[in-house]
């Protein structure tokens, strides 16, 4: 394919020149292999296991979100109870409200269950209902969390999706 087909497939895609890299994401979905958590709960239909039950709805009383209580440094964590090798998590934002509030949110994945665990990638960009794709090209880890940091705010998501294959991809 000419450079120019991939250059304008990009734009095409990702509505504007992107220079770096996108995730290409094989396999299957293994986070509901894990066991979820999180910081609080802010009330019942944001419980942690909304994030891995495989529905990306991203409306919230649709009873498939997380939501954590105002606090400093909100998280979602799942534990796979053994390192796992982790090459992307997708992320999927709210849509009825509040998308705003998962900026700057922190994908982590490694050992310690503190949440201080090297970061894959952070959120850069928020939109209703947005679906982001982190590659984390075979990180290794028991843990991969959503981590709020340095902040008071409520951490919401509606999906968190993790693929032991994810490799980033030059966009031409």
């Amino acid at each position: 394919m000419p450079s120019w087909v991939g250059f304008l497939l990009c734009v095409a895609v990702f509505g504007g020149i992107q220079v770096d890299s996108y995730c290409d994401v094989k396999g299957k979905n293994v986070a509901i292999e894990g066991k979820a958590s999180q910081s609080s709960l802010y009330h019942k239909l944001g419980m942690a296991q909304g994030a891995i039950d495989g529905n990306r709805e991203g409306v919230y009383k649709l009873g498939s979100c997380i939501l954590t209580r105002n606090e400093f440094s909100p998280w979602w964590r799942l534990d796979f109870h053994e390192p796992r090798k982790v090459g992307a998590v997708v992320l999927v934002n709210r849509k009825d409200c509040c998308w705003e509030r998962l900026m700057g949110a922190e994908v982590r994945v490694g050992n310690s269950p503190d949440n201080k665990n090297p970061v894959c990638g952070t959120v850069s960009e928020v939109e209703p209902g947005l679906v982001t794709t982190f590659c984390c090209e075979g990180m290794e880890g028991r843990y991969v969390s959503v981590v709020i940091p340095g902040r008071d705010e409520l951490l919401n998501l509606c999906e968190v999706e993790v693929y032991t294959e994810g490799k980033k991809k030059a966009c031409w």
